[in-house]
């Protein structure tokens, strides 16, 4: 397994500790909006500008470390897990997301009906439902 500072040399990145910190908060998982990563960075650093977690957010994942994400009616979220064509589900009650693997397990696992010639190698889907915690309340009330 990599370490933080073998996969940004890897993807041609420079190393830094903001760098370093953002992977490490990415690494532990979830679907996390750019205050939480900055509150989880500060933690490890003292001091970083949201300013700077959002230059390195962009930058991770233009190299393919890390994956932006935008349900409709949400801040972004950016997770670890990249580049195996995954896909989503949102919590309509609570905002929850999930990762969904993909359903045939080939890139792209939904072909369009009409491609407009372009070469299609990935498909990004947002399915959209009740979390099992609101549906509990729902049910409640």
């Amino acid at each position: 397994m990599s370490t933080g500072e073998e996969l940004l040399r890897e993807h041609g990145l420079r190393v830094t500790r903001p760098r370093l910190a953002v992977l490490e908060v990415l690494a532990e998982g979830g679907h996390l909006e750019v205050d939480e990563i900055a509150r989880q960075v500060r933690d490890r650093l003292d001091s970083v500008s949201t300013q700077a977690v959002y230059d390195v957010l962009g930058a991770l994942s233009r190299a393919g470390l890390a994956r932006r994400l935008e349900p409709a009616g949400s801040p972004a979220r950016f997770e670890a897990r990249a580049g195996d064509n995954h896909h989503h589900i949102v919590c309509r009650g609570c905002g929850a997301i999930a990762d969904v693997d993909c359903a045939v397990g080939e890139r792209p696992c939904l072909t369009p009906g009409s491609q407009h010639g372009f070469e299609v190698d990935e498909a990004e889907v947002t399915f959209w439902g009740l979390c099992p915690a609101c549906q509990a309340r729902r049910r409640a009330d």
